[in-house]
């Protein structure tokens, strides 16, 4: 199969296009023909080697969690699927080498569900990673209909969704953004604030009496900002602020779930879910995308067409 693959830690430059052996089936795993592969910051973050004190990597390395495609073989015990079936996925292993920027991935069924019609390719690649964050998230932090949310980084791949779910909850939605996405956020639903100094002031005069809880999809000390603003100040949840649990909140590390993945799909297909595409690349650009990750300015999800 053709491959996107890195043969050290190091850069987007060092990712190479190449032929390399198709997966192997475990029992309890389908093989899963590639259509589109989500990027997400974490997979630039492995190549770097950040994330090597907990996980191990063996290489040639093919990065990428974030998977859209169709059923082409199913093992001994995976009677969840068939052959020709549409899934997605997050295809996260306990070590990192065989992920999905290639034509084939060997996945686990706890890790896949059915791929909402609603969706294209691309949109349903870049679902499950950020949408499982999202969505793990807001149940961490336990919001209800009535309450508001501030969410931070809100245009963004992780933050575009946890403001389509929490608004299909009936929660009232206070997004932070650049003032160029302001437009983007109302039309999900947000009432959009600009980030950066100031933030509680801004945030105040929209809700006087605080919010309710709040998602951290950035880091950058919006946590101690989120405490200042919030009514219980334990309602926070952080994807990237690794001192949130001593300050009394909760740290998301999302794992794979398909009851959690299926409940988006379901979302999705009820029109109450989409996945916005900032960009799509062909296969071999891998590294290109990733460098547009890294600039950390995608409004929405960077996917990568492979078949």
């Amino acid at each position: 199969m053709k491959a996107i693959s890195a043969k050290s830690y190091g850069g987007p430059e060092g990712l190479e296009y190449t032929d390399l052996p198709d997966p192997k089936v475990g029992p309890d795993a389908v093989l899963v023909r590639v259509k589109a592969a989500g990027i997400n910051p974490v997979d630039w973050k492995i190549l770097a080697g950040y994330l090597d004190p907990m996980m191990d990597a063996h290489f040639p390395l093919i990065p990428g969690w974030d998977v859209a495609g169709v059923v082409e073989a199913v093992g001994a015990d995976a009677t969840e699927y068939e052959i020709g079936d549409e899934v997605i996925g997050y295809v996260r292993k306990d070590a990192v080498q065989h992920g999905t920027y290639a034509e084939l991935v060997a996945a686990p069924v706890r890790t896949l569900a059915r791929k909402p019609a609603a969706l294209s390719w691309q949109q349903a690649a870049g679902l499950p990673l950020a949408g499982l964050t999202a969505y793990q998230s807001i149940k961490r932090v336990g919001t209800k209909a009535g309450e508001t949310a501030l969410v931070h980084a809100a245009a963004g791949g992780v933050g575009s969704l946890a403001v389509q779910i929490l608004v299909a909850q009936g929660t009232r939605v206070i997004g932070t953004a650049s003032e160029r996405n302001h437009d983007f956020l109302r039309s999900l639903g947000a009432e959009p604030v600009t980030y950066g100094d100031g933030l509680a002031e801004r945030v105040r005069a929209l809700a006087p009496e605080g919010v309710d809880v709040a998602l951290d999809f950035v880091g950058g000390g919006v946590v101690d900002v989120s405490q200042e603003l919030l009514k219980d100040r334990g309602r926070v949840a952080s994807v990237a602020d690794g001192e949130v649990t001593q300050k009394g909140g909760h740290m998301v590390w999302v794992r794979p779930d398909t009851a959690d993945l299926t409940a988006l799909a379901a979302l999705a297909d009820a029109g109450k879910l989409t996945v916005p595409v900032d960009a799509a690349f062909p296969l071999p650009q891998a590294a290109e995308a990733l460098r547009r990750s890294q600039e950390g300015r995608a409004r929405g999800k960077i996917v990568l067409e492979v078949s």
